[in-house]
């Protein structure tokens, strides 16, 4: 008999290595285009709003719900991802999520009326809300810490360059189709890629037994769905017959953030809780959270303040605007990659500050936007300020991620997927109040309603530009983590300290 080879440990666990990389190069990519498609949709809704009211004869306030009942669902819903990937096998929450997804796509294309259309945006939201925290998991859980960068370089892509390009996408659709085929073109490939990941998926964790606590769902559902829509609401035009004004659904949710934490921190003792708050022991995970909240309102305000200037103050068209937007969304998406791996060579911090100062230098800039202000310096400031921020995103993200142990993956993605709802919301909010408030002001001095808007959005912008000032001097507190100290974190175990 011919007599086999031993096979030692250290031979099982580099074959074990080996495949679990062959399956991240699958794996990956499939998950990171059906998180873009995903993802898209919550910002494609906003250029077809004025086609969809006159097609469905609806209001401009209820069109609106399309894309708060959107967001709501998602602030509602990512909270409880963290929860979900622990109890659950990956394949099984990527197919539940794109299957999701799928169903509310085709809803919405063969909608009759308002109401369907919207029931379709609640179920697309289901699958939308699950999808970043898996994908970030996903690669948490696959790729070796010395290539995060690069890989979390493709999923700022995802999460900075989808909700930008998506008013493109909407204007250039519109100019020759219906509004149904936003969702018509989406379908198939939303399809494809679930039937793919039911084929190619497999599971990289291991399940644990655990109970929801139904009371932090739905103290959560108040919590963020409160915030969210109070401030979401604030950014869009004043609707007399609101049924919950912004202010008492920010206060509402502001209380029961409150009475989140709380419990929460009392669940954890007995590791029950829905969403473990232990993440922000990591100093590093909490530096950049913060910074992270104030990149997202900077680029959710800018995104939300660009086309009201484009075309109320400038006078161009949707097609136009989409198009001025597009070349800083692309610019971010070519450049993550590669900030991806200059942060795997030299750390955060390298990268951050002069991105950080460019964001700064660009919202200064944005200060001096007038009545008469050329296209071109709009399309240069616009990807200066995606250059800045596309080397902000990956090294925050990768970094306060990264700086967690593998138990807390799951629920640190998922507080990257409530903050990024909640300071988007929030950003729309402060700068459109802004402007706002300053042009009703400049209006009722008797100044023209051109010139009266072009001071609001400069008050906005230079609101922007003293917050990106203060986010500026916060990146000297970045620091990169080091695999080879320890430090005592969570509970007794150790993960990488932060030098």
């Amino acid at each position: 008999m011919t007599r086999q080879p031993d096979v030692t440990p250290t031979d099982e666990a580099a074959q074990a290595e080996a495949a679990n990389q062959r399956a991240a190069r699958l794996v990956i990519p499939l998950l990171l285009v059906s998180a873009f498609v995903v993802i898209l949709n919550e910002t494609i809704m906003g250029v077809a709003l004025p086609a969809l009211n006159r097609d469905l004869g609806i209001p401009v306030s209820t069109g609106q719900w399309l894309t708060s009942a959107f967001m709501l669902v998602m602030a509602v819903i990512i909270p409880v991802t963290g929860f979900l990937l622990q109890r659950f096998h990956l394949r099984q929450v990527f197919i539940t999520a794109m299957t999701l997804f799928s169903i509310g796509t085709l809803i919405c294309f063969l909608a009759p009326n308002f109401t369907v259309l919207l029931l379709g945006r609640i179920v697309q939201a289901g699958g939308t809300a699950i999808m970043m925290p898996l994908l970030m998991t996903t690669v948490l859980n696959m790729v070796p810490s010395d290539r995060r960068g690069r890989v979390m370089g493709n999923i700022s892509i995802v999460m900075a360059v989808a909700p930008a390009v998506g008013p493109t996408i909407s204007g250039v659709i519109l100019n020759s189709l219906d509004w149904r085929w936003l969702f018509g073109l989406v379908l198939p490939i939303a399809l494809l890629g679930l039937a793919l990941g039911a084929v190619f998926i497999r599971n990289i964790t291991e399940p644990r037994a655990a109970r929801i606590d139904v009371l932090s769902v739905i103290v959560s559902a108040l919590a963020f769905g409160g915030l969210v829509y109070g401030f979401s609401s604030l950014g869009k035009a004043a609707d007399p017959d609101a049924v919950i004004p912004p202010a008492v659904a920010i206060a509402v949710g502001a209380v029961a953030l409150v009475l989140f934490v709380w419990r929460q921190i009392r669940l954890q003792r007995e590791e029950r809780a829905l969403l473990d708050l232990r993440v922000f022991r990591s100093r590093q995970f909490s530096i950049s959270i913060a910074l992270v909240v104030v990149t997202f309102m900077a680029l959710f305000g800018t995104i939300i303040l660009l086309p009201i200037y484009m075309q109320n103050v400038l006078g161009f068209d949707t097609l136009v605007t989409g198009l001025t937007l597009l070349p800083g969304g692309l610019v971010m998406g070519l450049l993550a990659p590669i900030v991806g791996r200059l942060y795997d060579r030299f750390g955060p911090r390298p990268l951050v500050t002069p991105g950080a100062a460019v964001v700064t230098l660009v919202m200064w800039g944005m200060t001096f936007f007038g009545t008469d202000t050329q296209i071109g310096y709009v399309v240069a400031a616009h990807m200066a300020l995606s250059v800045g921020l596309g080397f902000m995103f990956t090294p925050l993200l990768t970094g306060a991620l990264g700086s967690l142990k593998p138990s807390l993956y799951s629920y640190g993605s998922a507080v990257v997927g409530t903050v990024q709802q909640v300071a988007g919301a929030a950003g729309t909010a402060t700068f459109i109040a802004i402007m706002s408030a300053v042009a009703a002001s400049r209006m009722g001095e008797g100044m023209e309603a051109v010139a009266a808007e072009a001071d609001g959005i400069h008050a906005a912008f230079v609101l922007g530009a003293v917050i990106a000032t203060l986010a500026f001097f916060a990146t000297f507190l970045v620091r990169r983590s080091e695999p080879g100290r320890d430090t005592v974190d969570t509970d007794g175990e150790t993960v990488p300290a932060v030098h």
